[in-house]
C-alpha cells in the first residue's frame, strides 16, 4: 500500500517536470531558431545593400560563410578553397574552354574530403535552413530525453524506492530491530532532504534545479513512509502522535515547496490528504479531522495562489470535499460532530473558493465546490432533523458571509452557495410546521434577497447578485406553493397568492431601478429581473382564477410587458415581450379544453361552450398583434403577424362550420394580398391554412397514389369528390390563381411557384374527375378496364403536352410540354412496365389484334419521346443515340405483345407459349431487325443499323439455345436452314446498305 503510493507520487512529480522543462526547451529553440532565420536575411540583405561602396568578398570567403554557424560561438576551421559561381561576364570565355573529363582524372583524398564537402545549391537557403532545423531538433530531443533528463529523474526515483526497500528488506530479515528500522528511514529521509539543501546552496555548480527536486521528493516521500511504518505497521508511536507526524512532513512539504519546487507541493497534496488513512485508530475524532483538513486545504490554497499554480488549490478543494463526503457517511451523531462538520463545509464551499483568484468572477470550480458542499450540507441538516439548533446555525453562517460580501466582494459568492444550500434545504424539509417555515423563508429573503437589493439600490450590484435576488424569489415562491399549496383549495389560494405577489416585489423593484437609470439595454441586467417578477404576478393571477382563464391571465402580463416595449426599444424588453407571448400560447395549450377548441380548426364539430372559447382565442391573438403593429424588425413583425392570423382563425373556427371554414380563410389570404400586401407573414399563413383544407382533402388521393405506386391499384373510391373539389381545393386554387395574377411585383420564382401549385391542384383534380369516367372500384374491373384507362390517361398527357407546346409562349410551353411528357412516360414505366405488365399480369388489351389497348399505350410513349426531342433543340447527341434505344425498345417488346395476343387473347397471361410461338417470337425479332436496318439506312442513322444487329443477334441466340433445343428431326433441320438463309440474306441486305451509304457519302 505505502509503497505503491510513493511510486505514484514520485511518478507524479516526474511526469510533471518533464513536461514542463520540455515545453520550455522548445520555446526556447524556436527562438534561437527564429534569430537563426532572421540574422541570415539580415546578413543577405546588408550584402544586397551595400554592395556600391563595400568591395565584395572573394568567393572562398563567401562559401566558407554560407556554411558556417551563424549563432556559433566556437572558432571557425579552415576549409579548402570552394570553386566559387564564375562571374556573369566570364560565362562566355568560360563556355569556350574545353571541359574536363571527369573520368581521366582522380582527385587526391584530401580533394575528395573537400569536394564531398562541397555547399549544394540548396545550401544557405531558408528551405535548406529549415531542414537542418527539424533534423537538429529531432536528434535533440532523442539526446535531451535519454541522455539529460531521464538519468536524474530515474534516480530520484530510485533512491525514493532503495527507501522503501531498505525498510522493507530491514522487517524481512530481522537484521535490526523495529525501532532501528524505523530510525534508519527517518535518517535517511532527513539526509536527502539535505542533500537537496546542499543542491540548492550549490546550484552555481550544478546548474540543474532538478537534483534538488528530486532529492527533496525523495525525501518527503521517505519521512511519509517512516511516520506509517513507526504509527501503523510497528506501533512504535500512538495514533495522535502518528497523525502529528505527518501533519508535520505536509506542513514542511508546503513549506519547502517554496524552496525546491513544485514536487514537494505535489507530494504534500497527496500525503496531506493521505495521513489520516495512514494512521491506524479506531475512533475518528470529527472536530479535530475537519480542523487538520481544513488547514491542509487551506495552506494548500494558498501555497497555489503564491506561487501562481492556481490548479493545486482547485485540487485541495476537491480531495477536502471527499473527505467531507466520508465523514459525513461514516456517521456523524454528537451536536459537536454536526457543527464542525458544518463549518468545515460551509468553508471549503465558500470561503476557499471565494479565496481562490478572489479577483475573478465565478468559475467552474468554485460553482463546482459549492454545489458538492450544498448536497452535503443538505444530507447533514437532513441527519440532524431539520432542527432549530441547524436552522439557526445555517442561518447565523449565512447572515456572517454576507456581512462579509458587503465589505469583501470576492465572499459574496459565499452567500450565493449559502443561499441555493437555504432554498434546497426547503424543498427537502418534511412536514414542516406553516408558521417556522415562513420564519426560515422570511429570514432567507431578508438575508439572500433584500441584501443583494440593496447593492443594486447603490450600484454595486454584479449579475452574481441580481441573479441571487432573483432566483432566491422564485425558488421561493416554488417551495412555499410546492409545500403548502393545491388546486382547488379555495381558502388557500388566496394565501399563495398573496406570497407570489410579495415575492414578485423584490426583482420587480431592481427592475424599476435598472428602467429609472436606463439600464434596460443591459440585456442579462435587465432579463434576470424582469423575467422573475413576471412568473411571479403570473402565478398570483392564476392563483385567483379558474383555469380556462389562464391565457388570459398570462395576456395581462404580456400586455405589460408589450408597453415596457413600445416605450423603450431594447433587446431585453423585445425578449421579454415575445417571451410572455409564447407564454400566452404555452397557457392556451395546457387548459384542459384546448383540445377539443384545437380540433374545430379542422373538419370535427365536438360541441363545446363557443363563448368562452372565443374569448380565449381572441384574447390570446391580442400579443401577437400588438408585436405585428410594434415590432421594430421584419422577423418580429412576420412572427406577430404569422401567429396573430393563426390566433384569430382558431377564434373564428370556434363558432363556424367547417364546410365553410377553407373559403373563409382563402378569402382572408386574397384580401391580404390585395390590400396588405407587405404583410407576408399574413397572408402567407392564411394561405397556408387554405392549403392545410386542400390537403385534408387529397389526403386520401395521396394515400392511394402511394400504395398505387406498390401494385395495389388506385381505385374511383379514393379520387376526390365534387364537395371536397368545390370547398376544399378550390379554396386554394382561388388563392394560387389571385397570387399568380396580381403577384407580377414579386420575384420570378414566387410567379413560378404559385403557377407549380395551380398546376397540380388542376392536375389532382382532372385525375379525379377522369377517375369517375372508367370507376373502376374493385379488382375485377381493374383487370377488365386497368389498361384502357392508364393507356387513354398517358395519351391525354402527351396531347396536351403537344398543345402546350403549340398554344403557350415558347418558353413557358416548352417547360410545359417537357412536365407533361415526363409524367406521361414515368406513368408508362412504373404501371404499364413494371407493375402491371400485361405479359406478367392479367391485363385485358382487348380481343382484336393490333388494334388494342397495346398499340395505344406503346405508340402514346414513343410519340412522347419523340415530342420530346422536337422541343429540345440544342439537344446532346447521347440523348438522341439514348431515344433511339428506347424507341427500338419499346418496339420490340410491343411486337412481341401484339404476338402474344394474336395466340392468348385479351389476356396475354392465360396460355403458355407454344413451339410455334416460339418460332414466330424468333422470326418476328428477324423481321424487326430488318426493319431497323432499313430504318436506318434511309434516315443514315447508324445507331437504329447497330440496334438491328442487336436485335438480330438476341434472335440468333434464341434460335440456338431455346427453339433447337426444343425441336428434333426435320423441324430442327428446317429451324436452321431457316436461320441460315435468313443470316446470308440480312447480311447480304446490310452489306449492301453499307456500300450505298459509303457511295453517297462519297
Amino acid at each position: 500500500g505505502m509503497e505503491l503510493f510513493l511510486i505514484i507520487v514520485l511518478g507524479i512529480v516526474a511526469i510533471i517536470q518533464w513536461d514542463k522543462h520540455k515545453r520550455v526547451e522548445r520555446r526556447l529553440e524556436n527562438t534561437i531558431e527564429s534569430f537563426r532565420l532572421e540574422l541570415i536575411k539580415l546578413r543577405g540583405g546588408e550584402t544586397g545593400d551595400d554592395s556600391a561602396d563595400v568591395p565584395a568578398p572573394e568567393p572562398d570567403q563567401v562559401a566558407a560563410e554560407e556554411v558556417r554557424d551563424p549563432l556559433s560561438a566556437q572558432p571557425e576551421v579552415e576549409d579548402a578553397p570552394l570553386e566559387a559561381e564564375p562571374a556573369p561576364e566570364l560565362e562566355p570565355v568560360l563556355a569556350e574552354q574545353e571541359p574536363v573529363k571527369e573520368a581521366a582524372y582522380t582527385a587526391p583524398d584530401d580533394e575528395v574530403q573537400v569536394q564531398e564537402a562541397e555547399p549544394s545549391e540548396y545550401e544557405g537557403s531558408e528551405y535548406e535552413t529549415q531542414n537542418v532545423g527539424l533534423a537538429s531538433r529531432f536528434s535533440f530531443d532523442f539526446e535531451d530525453i535519454f541522455g539529460r533528463r531521464l538519468p536524474i529523474w530515474a534516480g530520484g526515483f530510485a533512491l525514493a524506492i532503495a527507501g522503501i526497500f531498505l525498510v522493507r528488506y530491514a522487517i524481512e530479515a530481522g537484521l535490526i530491530t523495529p525501532l532501528v528500522r524505523v530510525l534508519l528511514s527517518f535518517i535517511f529521509g532527513l539526509g536527502l532532504l539535505g542533500g537537496a539543501e546542499a543542491a540548492y546552496r550549490y546550484e552555481h555548480k550544478l546548474r540543474d534545479p532538478r537534483v534538488r527536486q528530486a532529492l527533496a521528493g525523495a525525501g518527503l516521500a521517505t519521512l511519509y513512509g517512516a511516520f506509517y511504518l513507526a504509527g501503523t505497521a510497528y506501533g512504535l508511536i500512538g495514533a495522535s502522535a502518528a497523525f502529528v507526524g505527518l501533519a508535520a512532513v505536509t506542513a514542511a512539504a508546503i513549506a519547502l515547496s517554496f524552496r525546491f519546487g513544485l514536487p514537494c507541493a505535489v507530494i504534500g497534496l497527496v500525503g496531506g490528504f493521505a495521513a489520516p488513512l495512514m494512521v491506524d485508530s479506531d475512533t475518528a475524532n470529527v472536530p479535530l479531522l475537519s480542523f487538520y483538513l481544513a488547514l491542509v486545504a487551506g495552506g494548500l490554497a494558498w501555497t497555489g495562489q503564491a506561487q501562481g499554480r492556481s490548479w493545486m488549490g482547485y485540487a485541495a478543494l476537491a480531495l477536502g470535499l471527499g473527505w467531507g463526503a466520508l465523514m459525513m457517511f461514516s456517521g456523524v451523531s454528537s451536536n459537536s460532530d454536526f457543527a464542525a462538520l458544518g463549518i468545515y463545509l460551509v468553508v471549503l464551499g465558500t470561503v476557499l473558493p471565494a479565496f481562490l483568484h478572489s479577483k475573478g468572477g465565478p468559475s467552474l470550480p468554485k460553482l463546482a465546490a459549492g454545489a458538492v458542499a450544498t448536497l452535503q450540507m443538505a444530507v447533514l441538516v437532513d441527519d440532524a432533523g431539520f432542527a432549530p439548533l441547524t436552522w439557526g446555525l445555517y442561518l447565523l453562517i449565512g447572515a456572517a458571509l454576507t456581512a462579509l460580501g458587503w465589505r469583501y466582494p470576492a465572499l459574496r459568492l459565499g452567500a450565493l452557495v449559502a443561499a441555493g444550500l437555504g432554498l434546497w434545504l426547503l424543498l427537502i424539509w418534511p412536514d414542516p410546521d406553516a408558521q417556522f417555515f415562513a420564519v426560515i423563508a422570511a429570514a432567507q429573503l431578508v438575508i439572500f434577497a433584500l441584501v443583494p437589493l440593496a447593492y443594486h439600490w447603490l450600484g454595486r450590484a454584479t449579475m452574481l447578485e441580481l441573479g441571487q435576488l432573483s432566483a432566491v424569489s422564485i425558488v421561493t415562491g416554488l417551495m412555499i406553493y410546492t409545500k403548502f399549496g393545491g388546486w382547488g383549495e379555495l381558502p388557500r389560494e388566496p394565501v399563495m397568492a398573496a406570497c407570489m405577489a410579495g415575492l414578485a416585489v423584490i426583482p420587480a423593484a431592481a427592475f424599476a431601478i435598472s428602467w429609472k437609470r436606463g439600464e434596460e439595454g443591459e440585456t442579462r441586467r435587465a432579463l434576470i429581473t424582469l423575467a422573475p417578477a413576471a412568473i411571479l404576478a403570473f402565478s398570483a393571477l392564476l392563483l385567483l382564477t379558474p383555469a380556462w382563464l389562464a391565457p388570459i391571465m398570462a395576456a395581462v402580463v404580456a400586455a405589460m410587458l408589450v408597453a415596457l416595449y413600445k416605450a423603450r426599444e431594447a433587446m431585453a424588453l423585445s425578449i421579454a415581450a415575445w417571451v410572455s407571448a409564447a407564454v400566452v400560447l404555452l397557457a392556451l395549450a395546457s387548459t384542459p379544453d384546448f383540445q377539443i377548441e384545437a380540433l374545430r380548426l379542422g373538419p370535427d364539430e365536438t360541441p363545446l361552450d363557443t363563448m368562452r372559447a372565443l374569448i380565449r382565442w381572441g384574447v390570446s391573438a391580442l400579443p401577437f398583434l400588438a408585436m405585428a403593429w410594434i415590432g421594430r424588425s421584419e422577423v418580429s413583425r412576420s412572427f406577430g403577424e404569422g401567429l396573430s392570423v393563426v390566433l384569430i382563425y382558431g377564434a373564428i373556427s370556434q363558432c363556424v362550420i367547417s364546410d365553410v371554414q377553407a373559403w373563409i380563410v382563402a378569402g382572408g389570404a386574397i384580401a391580404l394580398f390585395l390590400w396588405q400586401s407587405e404583410r407576408r407573414a399574413a397572408w402567407a399563413t392564411a394561405g397556408i391554412f387554405a392549403g392545410f383544407w386542400a390537403l385534408l382533402a387529397i389526403a386520401e388521393w395521396v394515400s392511394a397514389g402511394a400504395a398505387a405506386t406498390i401494385g395495389d391499384p388506385f381505385m374511383a373510391s379514393s379520387a376526390v369528390g365534387y364537395v371536397d373539389i368545390a370547398l376544399k381545393i378550390a379554396p386554394l386554387g382561388a388563392v394560387l390563381a389571385v397570387l399568380m395574377w396580381k403577384g407580377r411585383g414579386e420575384r420570378m420564382e414566387f410567379v413560378a411557384a404559385a403557377a407549380l401549385g395551380l398546376g397540380l391542384l388542376g392536375s389532382i383534380t382532372l385525375h379525379s374527375l377522369y377517375k369517375q369516367i372508367f370507376a373502376i372500384t374493385s379488382l375485377l374491373q381493374f383487370e377488365h378496364f386497368g389498361m384502357a384507362e392508364r393507356s387513354v390517361w398517358q395519351a391525354l398527357l402527351v396531347m396536351a403536352a403537344f398543345g402546350a407546346s403549340r398554344v403557350l409562349p415558347k418558353h413557358i410551353g416548352r417547360l410545359v410540354c417537357f412536365g407533361l411528357i415526363v409524367l406521361s412516360l414515368a406513368h408508362f414505366i412504373w404501371f404499364t412496365l413494371v407493375l402491371h405488365n400485361p405479359l406478367v399480369s392479367v391485363q385485358h388489351v382487348g380481343p382484336t389484334p393490333i388494334a388494342n389497348w397495346l398499340l395505344l399505350a406503346y405508340g402514346t410513349a414513343i410519340a412522347g419521346i419523340w415530342l420530346a426531342l422536337e422541343q429540345w433543340e440544342d439537344r446532346p447527341r447521347l440523348v438522341r443515340l439514348c431515344a433511339d434505344a428506347v424507341t427500338m425498345g419499346l418496339l420490340s417488346l410491343l411486337g412481341y405483345s401484339l404476338l402474344r395476343q394474336v395466340f392468348a387473347g385479351s389476356v396475354l397471361t392465360s396460355t403458355a407459349i407454344s413451339q410455334t410461338e416460339s418460332l414466330q417470337i424468333s422470326l418476328l425479332g428477324i423481321v424487326l431487325a430488318l426493319g431497323f436496318l432499313w430504318w436506318g439506312s434511309v434516315r443514315k442513322q447508324r445507331s437504329w443499323r447497330i440496334g438491328s444487329l442487336v436485335l438480330m443477334l438476341i434472335a440468333v441466340v434464341k434460335v440456338f439455345l431455346i427453339d433447337a433445343a426444343v425441336l428434333d428431326g426435320l423441324l430442327r433441320i428446317a429451324s436452321f436452314m431457316a436461320l441460315g438463309f435468313s443470316l446470308i440474306g440480312i447480311g447480304w441486305v446490310y452489306s449492301r446498305q453499307l456500300k450505298r451509304i459509303e457511295t453517297q457519302d462519297a
